[in-house]
């Protein structure tokens, strides 16, 4: 038998709305702020609340936090909404803000979405938040140095809320199975491995991760009074099928080192196929840039220097716009890898020159090379015999630049891929130089 979607627990709130904390003892995640002795943990418990922004993706406690502040302050709270209030809303909530501080009252004001408001909006925020008739707090998913107005931001703390965690995540489902207004009383069976699915899906958001919670377990089978979750259950819920991932096992490297082997491979289709693997299972998509950032030197390098930037721009843009959107711009720079031509000339070379850096660190920098700054240094004949290369007709001069044990060291051995043919052949022109000019 099923349980039905339909049945009176329906009626009531959402599981994530019943769930909602009303004290930081309660409240998970964002320790970098909000553990005992932070900054805004101080704030909270002493009743010293600044105007400020919360900034953070969707479902990490924006709200929640302004409401911990409403249930601890001693001042009006009045929530406000930037979707549906405008100038004249705006204007008349100030005033009664105004007439509240002549009478030695405080008034904080919470303004969800604020970076929905226009210009015009936030500039009427303006004076009397200047003047102190309101403390502002507002949140917002979008940068504010974008969005909100530079005047308002300036007298405005910004405090960035991050992501969840896995183990936020896992902390909140348990919560929620254990807690009376969760599913307390009743019997739920659903094994770890599914709940660490569902941490995985909701990729930091709580409000997402407890709404998943609350639709498998409607949609859980009822045996002896008890409600059982499967994995089959749970697929359907997500729409999605389950991916053998684990961000912090032995998968993630398998998948990861899979990715890195087909594109150095340059097998396109494969290399698309493990980047989807591990987008879909909830990979980190700055995890996943960052990665591809280190491919295009390590493995293109000067075969096609472009690599670099367009690996940059992709992590730029995952930053910028995050999952699910930005899956199409790594499969921009995934594809242009695969493709690329390979060298990992550059690579090699470090991997040469740090075995002599490590082996021969007490050699001395040769006296031409080294900065003159003192009479003491001159006298000493530093910078003696040096050659500015601009001086030259060919930009170029025989002067030695490695100490005198190394002088015969050839670390970057180019190859004949892509742009790097052209660097061999310059690589070969200036050798050629120097020999005559000895």
């Amino acid at each position: 038998m099923q349980a039905s979607l339909f049945d009176d627990r329906e009626l009531q709130e959402p599981l994530a709305a019943r769930l909602r904390p009303n004290s930081l003892e309660d409240y998970v995640g964002q320790k970098h702020i909000l553990s005992e002795g932070k900054i805004l943990w101080r704030l909270i418990q002493s009743d010293h609340i600044p105007s400020m922004i919360f900034w953070g993706p969707p479902g990490v406690g924006k709200t929640t936090l302004a409401r911990i502040i409403a249930h601890k302050t001693l001042a009006t709270f009045i929530d406000f909404s930037a979707v549906t209030s405008g100038i004249k809303e705006i204007k008349d909530v100030m005033n009664k803000a105004e007439n509240a501080r002549r009478m030695g009252e405080k008034t904080i004001l919470f303004v969800d979405e604020i970076h929905r408001f226009n210009k015009a909006q936030q500039d009427a925020f303006l004076p009397f938040v200047e003047k102190g008739s309101i403390i502002l707090i507002g949140a917002t998913t979008e940068n504010p140095s974008f969005e909100i107005n530079a005047a308002l931001l300036s007298r405005c703390k910004v405090f960035v809320l991050h992501a969840l965690t896995e183990d936020d995540l896992h902390e909140l489902l348990y919560h929620a199975l254990k807690h009376p207004q969760g599913f307390g009383n009743q019997v739920i069976d659903i094994k770890e491995d599914l709940l660490h699915m569902i941490a995985v899906f909701a990729n930091g958001d709580a409000r997402i991760a407890l709404n998943t919670l609350e639709m498998v377990i409607l949609n859980g089978t009822i045996s002896d009074d008890k409600i059982i979750v499967t994995k089959e259950i749970l697929e359907q819920c997500i729409s999605k099928k389950s991916l053998l991932y684990d961000k912090k096992g032995e998968e993630h490297y398998n998948i990861i080192s899979a990715l890195h082997k087909s594109m150095r491979n340059s097998d396109v289709n494969a290399s698309i196929y493990w980047l989807a693997r591990m987008l879909e299972a909830g990979e980190d998509p700055l995890y996943v840039a960052r990665r591809l950032i280190r491919f295009a030197s390590e493995d293109i390098g000067m075969a096609d220097s472009r690599a670099i930037e367009i690996t940059t721009a992709v992590y730029q843009a995952c930053h910028f716009i995050g999952m699910p959107e930005c899956s199409v711009h790594l499969a921009h720079a995934v594809t242009y890898l695969s493709l690329a031509p390979k060298s990992n000339a550059l690579y090699l070379a470090y991997e040469s020159a740090k075995q002599d850096a490590q082996n021969q660190m007490a050699e001395p920098v040769p006296l031409h090379l080294r900065n003159a700054v003192t009479k003491l240094m001159k006298d000493l004949d530093y910078g003696k015999g040096y050659t500015y290369a601009h001086d030259t007709e060919e930009k170029l001069t025989s002067m030695q630049c490695l100490p005198d044990r190394l002088k015969y060291a050839n670390y970057y051995h180019p190859t004949c891929m892509g742009s790097e043919a052209k660097v061999k052949e310059r690589m070969r022109q200036i050798e050629q130089w120097k020999n005559k000019h000895q």
